[in-house]
């Protein structure tokens, strides 16, 4: 139960689901944790049952993860607190729509390059010298197999997700030599965003559920935060530049994410807006 003592993890979008799940997993084990949250209440929640109910230290470091400025805050704030920063999880998501790629504007495009890439790589770039400086560390960053197998109706989580992917490649080749190593997880959990999209669409829920080999949905402290505690611990010292599909065998057959009914009736939607 000590595989983390003496580490230090910052985590984004801690508050709630697979970055709680992360924290709590990464708390039990004996590592001292910075919530990085938008959300105050949701944020203060987690630190909350990370000392009271795991013993742990830990510290909330209100953020929004698209100022650059907050973000580079966070990581001088888990360096301050606890005299150091050894894993990095850029977990932090911002939401999107479920419409056809001709639909989608400007600003949600943006929104979530901000959110899933840019801000990943704002927190990495200011995590490097001190990792570089104390010989080591790690960085987890959740993906997706949304992007990875280009599912429908969302381009712009789907082209973030990848674009972090080949930003966790190109961290985890040119960093080896300072002993940093960097993955992705590509995780599949029952979190609330998923529970709010079973509710609004059942039958594609039941569908993808049906297609998953273990037949259910990950837990986000036992299945994806036990991934993410290897990517964190001595275990993973020769393991960098991968993507670990954390989803009961999803990804083995692609698991199609195909809505005949919204792509009907979006474009149609469409037609009567031009």
């Amino acid at each position: 139960m000590d595989r983390l003592r003496g580490k230090v993890a910052l985590i984004t979008g801690a508050g709630a689901g697979i970055g709680k799940g992360i924290a709590r997993r990464f708390a039990r084990e004996g590592a001292r944790i910075v919530v990085a949250e938008i959300d105050e209440a949701a944020g203060r929640s987690t630190v909350d049952e990370l000392r009271d109910a795991l013993g742990a230290k830990a510290e909330l470091v209100l953020t929004d993860v698209r100022d650059r400025d907050q973000v580079e805050a966070a990581v001088a704030r888990a360096v301050e607190s606890f005299g150091g920063l050894h894993v990095l999880v850029n977990n932090a998501w911002g939401g999107g729509t479920i419409e056809p790629l001709e639909m989608k504007s400007d600003e949600t495009m943006r929104n979530a390059m901000l959110v899933a890439y840019h801000a990943a790589f704002w927190a990495m770039r200011a995590a490097f010298p001190h990792m570089a400086k104390q010989g080591g560390g790690r960085i987890i960053n959740l993906c997706s197999l949304n992007g990875v197998n280009a599912h429908m109706f969302t381009a712009e989580y789907n082209a973030a997700k990848e674009a972090l992917r080949a930003l966790t490649r190109t961290a985890a080749r040119e960093w080896a030599p300072h002993k940093i190593l960097a993955n992705v997880i590509c995780p599949a959990a029952t979190t609330a965003a998923y529970e709010a999209f079973r509710r609004a669409d059942p039958e594609t829920a039941e569908s993808l559920l049906r297609l998953n080999p273990m037949g259910r949905m990950g837990d986000p402290e036992e299945d994806i935060g036990g991934v993410a505690l290897f990517l964190a611990s001595d275990d993973s010292r020769y393991v960098t530049g991968n993507t670990i599909h954390a989803d009961g065998g999803s990804h083995i057959n692609g698991v199609p994410w195909t809505k005949t009914s919204l792509t009907t009736e979006a474009r149609r939607t469409q037609r009567e807006r031009n």
